[in-house]
């Protein structure tokens, strides 16, 4: 009766152990934590759990014991290189987990979000433009080119000959545009026209001089709030980070000069 109890018992610590453990690799147990931890990590980026994406996750951390046994085997952690690997690796998620905790008590509210996209869509608001421009080298160039569109010349057919390659395969369309995508001598004259007008001088800048025509303008269409959140949230989780990183520098007592 007790041989029986016995034997029953040491099957129950056995299948216990089992299910602690995805395997036993040339007698060392390879703990179920470890795929948990690697399924978690893969969740987070969005991927959902699955039953093939645990089998692979099985497969890989059983396959990482059997090499990670080789290594120890063929003295792999006692080299240098490995133990500076190591380093690098343990600041990298020392630091990873800094930023975490970081913003576990910093998190970026909706107000702050909302703030960051209004500045944006303020500073990068107003209008587009859609021009067309002639780009030739010299002043009698362009002056000869003005001529001919005054005479009737259609401005796409002289456009095939602009010095600007991509312009020139579509008749000289920049397509839209804000002001400040050009170069200054550029956008102030394209902005002094009125939609359907041209240039009645060349204008010169530092790519040579240009013929341009206004073809249209439209009030600058920005995405909403809720399309790029997720985008306004990141953008100011780095500019906070480089905050914090900066106070932490100017409060460390160090000798080291940064940017010298």
């Amino acid at each position: 009766m007790k041989s029986t109890l016995l034997a029953a018992a040491i099957v129950a610590v056995a299948f216990g152990a089992q299910a602690q453990n995805v395997a036993i690799v040339n007698g060392k147990p390879v703990p179920k934590a470890r795929v948990e931890t690697i399924i978690s990590q893969v969740t987070k980026g969005g991927q959902p759990r699955s039953p093939e994406l645990e089998r692979q996750v099985r497969d890989e951390v059983v396959n990482r014991e059997i090499l990670m046994q080789e290594a120890e085997r063929r003295g792999v952690p006692a080299s240098a290189d490995y133990k500076a690997q190591i380093e690098l690796a343990r600041q990298a998620i020392l630091i990873r987990e800094l930023q975490n905790v970081y913003f576990k008590t910093n998190p970026i509210s909706d107000v702050e979000a909302l703030a960051e996209y209004n500045a944006v869509k303020k500073a990068q608001g107003g209008q587009e433009y859609r021009a067309r421009h002639i780009l030739v080298e010299t002043e009698a160039e362009a002056k000869d080119i003005i001529g001919k569109l005054k005479l009737g010349a259609k401005f796409e057919d002289l456009a095939s000959k602009s010095k600007d390659p991509g312009s020139a395969a579509r008749g000289g369309d920049l397509d839209w545009a804000n002001a400040n995508a050009y170069v200054p001598e550029f956008s102030q004259a394209m902005v002094a026209l009125k939609k359907g007008e041209m240039t009645e001088t060349p204008v010169k800048s530092q790519f040579g001089y240009h013929v341009i025509r206004l073809d249209d303008t439209r009030e600058i269409q920005f995405p909403a709030f809720d399309d790029v959140k997720p985008q306004v949230i990141e953008r100011l989780k780095q500019v906070k980070w480089n905050e914090f990183q900066a106070n932490l520098r100017q409060a460390a007592k160090t000798d080291y000069k940064f940017g010298q």
